[in-house]
């Protein structure tokens, strides 16, 4: 039976939780059956901790490990909340309102390229107030599941660095 590993393709279900506040846990999301989570073990881009905890585990072992900020997308970083001048956001001069809603999360990109997504807080006269924090940095993390499957990543899926297929990217 196959256990995780670098460039295995891993299938999971879980349920995620986070704490809150008043230190209760909360239900944020849930990958079932039928739509669980499918990653390339390695190159998944998720928290090295995350990966760390399901390394060694095969097919039908559960799992249950929480993961710190620091473990995790970090503190909340009340620098990456900004003001970004509104006509950014136009398009032929004009702004789409149907995007451009509060709580939306819209690609962007910075001076130097790099891309991010950013949650819109507020929308002002001339201003649009950003967060360009994970929606789960600040957080503790908390995850109970199981492993569905373990297989060796196709050629194909370790060139391009993600799972092909079902429940993986389509080319």
């Amino acid at each position: 039976m196959a256990q995780i590993s670098p460039n295995k393709v891993v299938t999971i279900t879980y349920d995620l939780s986070v704490t809150d506040e008043s230190n209760e846990k909360v239900l944020v999301e849930s990958a079932e059956a039928d739509a669980p989570m499918v990653f390339l073990f390695g190159q998944s881009g998720l928290p090295e901790e995350f990966e760390t905890q399901l390394d060694g585990k095969a097919a039908g072992d559960a799992f249950k490990f929480s993961l710190t900020p620091e473990q995790a997308y970090g503190e909340y970083d009340q620098q990456a909340v900004v003001d970004i001048p509104k006509n950014v956001f136009e398009v032929d001069g004009q702004l789409d309102e149907e995007m451009l809603q509060e709580g939306n999360f819209l690609p962007m990109a910075d001076n130097q390229g790099n891309h991010m997504q950013g949650k819109v807080l507020e929308i002002g006269t001339d201003t649009v107030k950003m967060d360009f924090n994970h929606p789960l940095a600040g957080m503790v993390m908390h995850f109970d599941g199981q492993v569905a499957d373990v297989r060796e990543a196709t050629k194909e899926e370790m060139d391009h660095g993600h799972v092909h297929g079902e429940g993986g990217h389509q080319h």
